[in-house]
């Protein structure tokens, strides 16, 4: 497993864990982060990520892509 901070641009990975606490879980499972779900990095810029999930392109903030594993 890897952070979604490193993975390729334009490769679409499988999300195999969530971490970080409660609130941090549930507000990524709102944006539709939830394992075994496919997220793909659009582009990246100062670390921060714009990914497309459950056909949603969304921009998180590296913080929060270093929790979710691929």
């Amino acid at each position: 497993m890897m952070p979604l901070t490193i993975a390729a641009i334009g490769e679409e990975n499988i999300i195999r864990h969530i971490g970080g606490n409660a609130e941090t879980k549930q507000h990524l499972a709102d944006l539709g982060f939830v394992p075994g779900g496919k997220v793909t990095v659009i582009s990246e810029t100062n670390g921060n990520l714009i990914v497309n999930v459950k056909e949603s392109r969304v921009a998180i903030g590296k913080q929060m892509a270093a929790k979710i594993m691929i």
